[in-house]
Order: C-alpha cells, then structure tokens, then sequence
C-alpha cells in the first residue's frame, strides 16, 4: 500500500510539473510552436514520451490545464456571487467577472503565464471550443453570472448582450495579458496592483455595457 501511495503522488508530481511546463511554454511560444519533447525536457522529465503517456494528445493536455485554472477561479468566484445575492447593481456583476481571474492571476505569483496561455488557446476555433467546454464545466457559476448581468441590462437587445459578453471576455484576457507580461519583464504597469488593475477593468467593462446603442442595424 505504501508503495502504491509512493507511485501515485509520483505520478501526480509528474503530471503537474509537465503542466506547468506546458503552460509556460504555450505561453512564450504558442501551442503549436511546442513540441511534446520539449514538454518533457523542461519539466526534467527523461522520458521524451512522458506528456503522450500522461495526456494523451496536445488537446487533452491544454484541456487539463485550463481545467485546473478554471477549477480555482471558480473557488473564488463561488463566495463573490454568494455575496452579492440577486443584486440589481450592473458593477457587482462585473466585479464578479473580473476579480475571480485577477485575484487568481495575483495568487500564481511572479512571473506567471496564465493569462498569456488562455490568450494563444482562445486564439485557435479547436483549443477554444475545449476552453469553452472546460470553463462551464468546472465552473457552473457561470450561468449564474450571466442571468445576472443580463437582469442588470433588460432594454439591451439579445444580439447586443451577445456581443458585449465577447467584449468582456477579450478585455479580460488581454489587459491581463499586459499586466502578466509587464510584471514578468519588469516593465511599467499602468496600475500596482492586480486588485487596482480589476478596479480600473471594472469601471471600462461597466460603462461597455452602458453604452448607447444604435439601433438602425437590429
């Protein structure tokens, strides 16, 4: 038994340190860029076949890490949405789209390449149809997010509250692609703080779906 318990959390070191290179490499180079050999050299991993063994093919390897990402950020979105109960306040929906991702993204620490490796998958039809499908279903509080912002825009039509949860979603993801890269090569950011950069995130994705609509073309 205790050799069994001694295999099994081999197994499971192996698998997170081949994650973890995968990320940082999907990150820097693009998925595609990225053979399954190098995986394994930068995870200390002899074995050249150690990501098929452990994964299968690439896809099922993006799968896995967005899934444990996704997995953690609903840990912290859960009690937000608690919180804030059937709120008609258009800004405590919004918190509970950005913070969750920003707060997760301050709790990797530094550098981190989670944002830069959700922008390559969402980039390509096939990877992002699996991060579609690995974020709703780790994260059934998504649902709940959604009927909530749209209680907070009834007059918006369902084209343009379609068409604005894209742009949330592209906000989110590269302006914290910039603060991830900044802080990673040391540069500038136009805020401090992660919790500063979620409020400054905030108040544009607010006043997005604020904005007036014309009409003439729906």
């Amino acid at each position: 038994m205790a050799g069994r318990t001694r295999r099994d959390e081999q197994v499971r070191a192996t698998r997170e340190a081949l994650l973890d290179a995968a990320e940082r490499l999907f990150a820097e180079h693009g998925v595609y860029a990225v053979a399954n050999r190098q995986i394994s050299e930068a995870a200390g991993q002899g074995n050249n076949t150690a990501v098929s063994y452990h994964f299968g093919a690439k896809a099922e390897l993006v799968r896995a890490i967005v899934r444990r990402h996704a997995e953690q950020i609903e840990v912290i979105r859960v009690p937000m949405l608690d919180a804030i109960g059937d709120s008609s306040d258009l800004r405590d929906w919004v918190d509970c789209s950005v913070r969750p991702v920003t707060e997760h993204l301050e709790a990797l620490g530094c550098p981190s390449w989670y944002a830069r490796f959700i922008a390559q998958v969402s980039a390509d039809p096939a990877l992002y149809a699996i991060t579609e499908d690995e974020f709703y279903g780790a994260s059934p509080s998504l649902g709940k997010l959604e009927e909530g912002l749209t209680r907070c825009v009834p007059g918006l039509p369902a084209e343009v509250r379609a068409e604005r949860a894209v742009m949330t979603r592209h906000l989110i993801v590269q302006m914290s692609v910039e603060r991830e890269r900044a802080l990673a090569d040391h540069t500038p950011a136009p805020r401090s703080t992660w919790h500063d950069a979620a409020t400054g995130l905030v108040d544009a994705i607010v006043a997005l779906w604020q904005a007036p609509v014309t009409r003439e073309e729906w």
